[in-house]
């Protein structure tokens, strides 16, 4: 494996050389992975329970889990052939929305009641659906970019200057994979909001709770591949292996992934489903 300080100034070369768009989109996600880091040091001072619709996991997790998402996109993103203009929209459309989600969903904590599926009132009628909404924006753009990932898998960029090796069947490969995952991984996230809607509207708030709970596992394991493999791709093809090699690696690593994500899939649908 490479060394560290290789690995590290490999990385770097993606700030150095990285469009506007891409270097704004790793300082917002900075920012959101800071929120959630916040909000962990106040939940150790404050105290209370971990789980529940209003409790302080819920700005951790999702400051958390959408800053690593943004910069994991937007690096992920810098390999697939996109049009300058069609990717600042992409990634700027992508990670506007996760502000706005991390956002609300940290104001309804504070103000002590719940984010999601809370139609009690105006405001918090308002705060569900532009959550909800942007849940909906947030599908559409991995969606595109899920496309782009199996049309054009990888470019070279030379117009940056970057030294990284590109074009590579095992980062094709692991683009591919972590692209279906996290479309997969944003389509259940629609699932649970819509079935908890529905819920709500029968007047089951409590079982709109559970099924919205009952998918997170998979939410969370098919969100992150598409940092994990093309991680892996890239650690790999700094290293003296042959292609051949470290595409076989990348494949077995993502067919072990995937068979984990399904598995863990497999349980929550069957927690989620009537």
């Amino acid at each position: 494996m490479p060394r560290p300080g290789e690995v590290i100034a490999g990385l770097r070369t993606f700030w150095t050389h990285g469009r506007r768009v891409e270097r704004a989109c790793y300082v917002v996600g900075a920012v959101l992975l800071l929120s959630g880091l916040v909000h962990l040091a106040v939940y150790a001072v404050d105290g209370g329970p971990w789980t529940g619709p209003v409790s302080w996991r819920k700005p951790i997790t999702f400051g958390l889990s959408f800053g690593l998402t943004v910069v994991s996109l937007t690096w992920v993103a810098s390999f697939v052939r996109l049009g300058d203009r069609v990717r600042a929209a992409v990634l700027g459309v992508f990670t506007a929305a996760s502000v706005v989600e991390v956002a609300l969903i940290t104001v309804q904590k504070w103000r002590g009641v719940p984010s999601h599926l809370n139609m009690e009132g105006t405001a918090n009628t308002v705060v569900s659906r532009v959550l909800a909404a942007g849940g909906g924006v947030i599908v559409v753009v991995v969606a595109l970019l899920t496309v782009a990932a199996f049309r054009t898998p990888v470019t070279a960029r030379p117009d940056a200057g970057a030294p990284e090796p590109a074009g590579t069947p095992g980062m094709g490969l692991a683009l591919r994979v972590g692209f279906g995952a996290l479309l997969l991984s944003m389509l259940s996230g629609a699932a649970m909001i819509a079935r908890g809607v529905v819920l709500v509207n029968e007047g089951r708030q409590q079982a709109a709770y559970h099924a919205i709970g009952a998918l997170k596992p998979a939410h969370a394991v098919l969100m992150h591949a598409v940092l994990v493999l093309p991680a892996l791709a890239w650690l790999l093809s700094r290293t003296a292996l042959p292609e051949t090699r470290r595409t076989r690696v990348v494949a077995g690593v993502s067919l072990a992934y995937a068979l984990a994500a399904a598995a863990v899939t497999a349980v929550s649908v069957i927690d989620f489903l009537p």
